[in-house]
């Protein structure tokens, strides 16, 4: 079971989507280029089945920010975005207030 030393360790922040590329290897895949305040960077995301990318292009999202690198049908992975399981697929997590980005998930 995960401690609450093991929660500490996710580096949860406030992202922006700058732009959504379809994955060109999976048909359920979004390329995102996102930028955490700190930096620019890109994530692959299983989306694309939900989400058409006008209304993805400037969201506000949640990230975990300090994951290993990950290759997902030959793009790089740098982070993951939060979602539930939604009834007819994933529901991005956002917040419900404007933020900035980079802001801190606590």
């Amino acid at each position: 079971m995960p401690t609450l030393d093991d929660f500490k360790k996710l580096e949860l922040v406030v992202a922006q989507i700058k732009d959504v590329k379809e994955h060109p290897n999976a048909d359920r895949l979004y390329i995102l280029k996102i930028d955490t305040g700190k930096e620019e960077k890109q994530l692959v995301a299983g989306i694309r089945l939900s989400y058409p990318k006008e209304e993805l292009l400037g969201k506000k999202i949640i990230v975990i920010n300090n994951l290993d690198p990950a290759v997902i049908r030959g793009e790089e992975s740098r982070g993951m975005l939060l979602a539930a399981s939604g009834e007819n697929g994933p529901v991005i997590l956002t917040p419900d207030r404007d933020v900035p980005v980079g802001s801190i998930v606590k």
